[in-house]
């Protein structure tokens, strides 16, 4: 729990100019590593996943993964980066538990994309994020510190380490300065995480999750004295691991650093750890000596040299960009703002899109998937997505209500019975006894019997108390088990008592 002493984030903005840069860190969603065979598969045995080439174990040599490459050039293009013609590998060395190697296969000066830029849009203003490199690399292995109350180093009893990460292919997306943003920073910052994860899903390049380290963050903020041509010493908050967090870290840093500023003290140029629980940061390292990583071009790779005609194949096949494509489905579904909004925010745009191609309204797809659905999902505590029910289920359960042979209440019972195993809809409604009973001849009986049963209710009726004919059609429905078809009992009710 940190200590510092803060001032409020709309006194820091009175007084100061943010400025942010994020690097953002993709492990692509390629079958096999960087540089050699071994699987890539999440959550494997420790240590299980791993072999002479990515444990450096002497004469083993690197092969370059082609499809990596391709992945990286999918997402430059995307990106609007600029291709190298040529470029090659180089080799950083430090000295980290987590590296077999002693060393990370890495890019240096000679990025694969570079110059490109992101747009996003916060409370109705554009910012364009300028993208100043995209690079590939190979990732680290995982230390497991063991022991202490924060699960780092500090006070741990002993570390593990698991090499099955080391040299899953990494991409690094790294922004140019962000100025401009003001008292928006943090809100901009998440923005372009959240577009650039959704980006990134679209080239089925990777499946960023963030809660399983397939896309992290590093969030850099300064601040200056408005008014300043000066920037500020900037600080680096290492691996955030939410969208949410992404925002926090900033508002928390641009409080804690005008608050140094305020003390007339100057801030450290340094990375700092985010705690979720509390929404602080903490010193890590000082970076305010430049390290050298001895970088020096891969002795034992090629260099990349991808041909215009193959990156005008990659260009040619990139799907609509999410941004193009949310505004034609606002457009197409006659959505607001705020519609468009839920959605994402409820990462339930492609269910509701799967839904309306497999036949459902665009209303009758976002009715399920953000009312009930999203219910149960954060009842179990589910991504919505990973819910066992599918969109061509959901839109056959519309169709039902639709048609009359389910009405809402009864779908509810349906989408329980499918989200148990029961079957798809059909299945359940069989099973479960559970269509709309319609037949005249029933509900004119449980009609009558209503009637018999609430001479009060007929009297205040025919005396003019419309509201009171839901007595009757609550007692309807209660003897029907909620099956009968609500509009049809009304009817027959007004017909009987003219």
């Amino acid at each position: 729990m940190t200590t510092e002493t803060l001032v409020s984030f709309a006194e820091a903005m009175a007084r100061y100019e943010p400025v942010i840069g994020l690097e953002t860190h993709v492990e692509l969603g390629t079958r096999t590593k960087m540089f050699c065979g071994c699987t890539t598969r999440f959550g494997g045995e420790p240590n299980s996943q791993v072999c002479p080439v990515c444990l450096g174990l002497p004469g083993s040599l690197p092969v370059c993964n082609k499809s990596a490459i391709e992945y990286t050039i999918r997402i430059g293009l995307a990106l609007n980066c600029g291709i190298a013609s040529w470029c090659r590998f180089a080799r950083k060395n430090y000295f980290y538990p987590d590296m077999p190697k002693n060393f990370q296969i890495s890019q240096y000066d000679e990025p694969l994309c570079t110059d490109g830029y992101l747009d996003v849009t916060v409370e109705g203003k554009t910012f364009r994020v300028g993208i100043e490199r995209v690079h590939l690399e190979e990732d680290t292995g995982k230390s497991l510190h063991v022991g202490g109350a924060t699960g780092r180093i500090h006070g741990a009893d002993y570390s593990l380490v698991d090499y099955n990460r080391a040299g899953i292919p990494l991409v690094e997306i790294v922004t140019k300065p962000v100025t401009g943003t003001g008292e928006l920073a943090p809100v901009v910052a998440h923005a372009y995480v959240t577009e650039l994860r959704d980006l990134i899903r679209s080239l089925d390049v990777s499946d960023v999750r963030m809660e399983e380290g397939s896309l992290r963050c590093d969030v850099n903020t300064s601040l200056s004295p408005k008014g300043s041509a000066k920037w500020g010493t900037r600080t680096e908050t290492k691996n955030v691991n939410s969208l949410r967090s992404v925002e926090r870290s900033v508002r928390f840093e641009i409080e804690r650093q005008a608050a140094v500023l305020d003390a007339g003290a100057r801030v450290i140029q340094e990375t700092r750890h985010f705690h979720e629980d509390s929404a602080t940061t903490t010193s890590g390292r000082s970076k305010e000596e430049a390290q050298d990583y001895r970088y020096f071009p891969e002795p034992d790779l090629v260099p990349v040299a991808p041909s215009a005609e193959w990156v005008e194949q990659i260009r040619a096949a990139l799907p609509e960009a999410p941004s193009a494509r949310r505004v034609r489905l606002q457009a197409e579904w006659a959505l607001s703002d705020l519609d468009m909004a839920a959605l994402r925010n409820a990462d339930a745009l492609d269910l509701v899109a799967e839904t309306v191609a497999a036949g459902a309204s665009p209303a009758d797809a976002r009715k399920w998937w953000l009312g009930e659905l999203a219910r149960r999902a954060n009842e179990t505590g589910t991504e919505l997505a990973k819910l066992p029910i599918t969109p061509v289920q959901v839109a056959r359960v519309a169709e039902l209500v639709a048609k009359g042979t389910l009405n809402d209440r009864l779908a509810r019972d349906v989408l329980d019975g499918v989200l148990a195993g029961e079957g798809d809809p059909d299945s359940v409604v069989a099973a479960r006894g559970l269509a709309v009973v319609s037949d005249d001849s029933a509900l004119a009986a449980a009609v009558d019997e209503a009637i018999a049963a609430h001479p009060d209710v007929v009297d205040s009726i025919r005396a003019g108390n419309t509201n009171a004919v839901g007595v009757l059609i609550g007692a309807v429905m209660k003897a029907t088990r909620r099956k009968a078809d609500a509009v049809k009992v009304r009817a027959l009710i007004e017909q009987r008592l003219g």
